[in-house]
């Protein structure tokens, strides 16, 4: 089982892979699936994470919408036809 500190190192992690290709821009993220594919799966990794933390974490970081990092998982997995590329 994975520490709240593991969690947080992969959502950090997470979030420099899809920096590397959101830097190229809206415009290529829309042209290429490849790139698409690859931020959902990172975001979808970093709503994983965030769903298992522990409540006591989560409330160290209230700042954080960790709900809505949650469902935001929960859509790209099991609703991902509702996925507007627009927005992500």
């Amino acid at each position: 089982m994975r520490s709240d500190a593991e969690r947080l190192k992969d959502i950090n992690e997470a979030i420099a892979k899809i920096d590397k290709y959101a830097s190229r821009g809206k415009r290529t993220f829309l042209d290429d699936e490849l790139i698409q594919t690859w931020v959902l799966f990172h975001l979808q990794m970093i709503g994983e994470a965030a769903r298992a933390m522990s409540e006591e974490t989560r409330g160290r970081y209230p700042q954080v919408s960790w709900q809505d990092i949650i469902d935001f998982r929960n859509l790209v997995v099991h609703e991902y036809f509702r996925v507007d590329l627009d927005i992500v």
